[in-house]
């Protein structure tokens, strides 16, 4: 088939021991851990999930250079339990929801707060807050038959060595095979899909030379430098 012009090359993660992971979609769940929710000025009691959405070609691979970004003076990582979908489908039910899961990542829902700030107090959308370029820095995928079904475990954010976010994955206001169910009922999944599973509280700005270690127990290390 012809185009009009070259389409986009399709964007990969490494998986373990396996072929590149395709990335289809990305959906990140926003203000699934009760600490952060506060720090947000939410409630954090146990409401519906959330989600919005990161364009695919922001994902950013392990140990690469984010340059930042123009239009903020408040550039935020978050880090977060990324799951990566094997199998897709609506409706799917909570207990058997883990099947359709390849594996698992480390990401970074990177942020400028300050543009969200101001699009949030004039009732505007506050997508280029989220969604713009770099914006998904990601780690390879650690299959599930690696890893079984992660439950628990530590997941932190270090900037320059310093602990800036601490909890433990178990936390989650919503846990990851609820999310994939109720995601189901609003969209189809479709293997291929990354959900970004929220991130705990501690968020706070980065500037240009920080470095970012993001972790989650079990899976690979994610070190993103912010560039100029």
């Amino acid at each position: 088939m012809k185009y009009a012009f070259a389409p986009p090359q399709i964007v990969t993660l490494p998986a373990m021991s396996c072929n590149p992971f395709p990335v289809r979609r990305i959906f990140c769940v926003g203000r699934n851990y009760p600490e952060h929710a506060r720090e947000m000025g939410a409630d954090p009691e146990r409401e519906l999930p959330f989600f919005f959405m990161k364009p695919t070609d922001a994902i950013l691979p392990n140990n690469s250079v984010l340059p930042y970004p123009p239009g903020t003076e408040n550039l935020q990582p978050e880090v977060e339990l990324v799951v990566a979908m094997q199998l897709g489908g609506r409706q799917i039910p909570i207990e058997i929801a883990n099947d359709y899961i390849f594996g698992y990542a480390v990401g970074l829902d990177m942020t400028l707060r300050d543009v969200q700030k101001t699009a949030r107090e004039k009732g505007l959308p506050w997508d280029m807050a989220k969604g713009f370029d770099h914006s998904a820095p990601c780690s390879a995928i650690t299959p599930e038959f690696y890893t079984g079904v992660i439950a628990q475990g530590k997941i932190e954010l270090k900037v320059n060595g310093e602990v800036r976010q601490s909890a433990d994955v178990s936390g989650m206001i919503w846990k990851i095979p609820e999310t994939i169910s109720y995601l189901s009922t609003l969209v189809e999944i479709c293997p291929g899909d990354l959900i970004f599973t929220g991130t705990p509280a501690g968020t706070g700005p980065v500037i240009k030379g920080d470095v970012i270690e993001a972790t989650v127990a079990g899976l690979e290390p994610l070190i993103i430098t912010i560039g100029s």
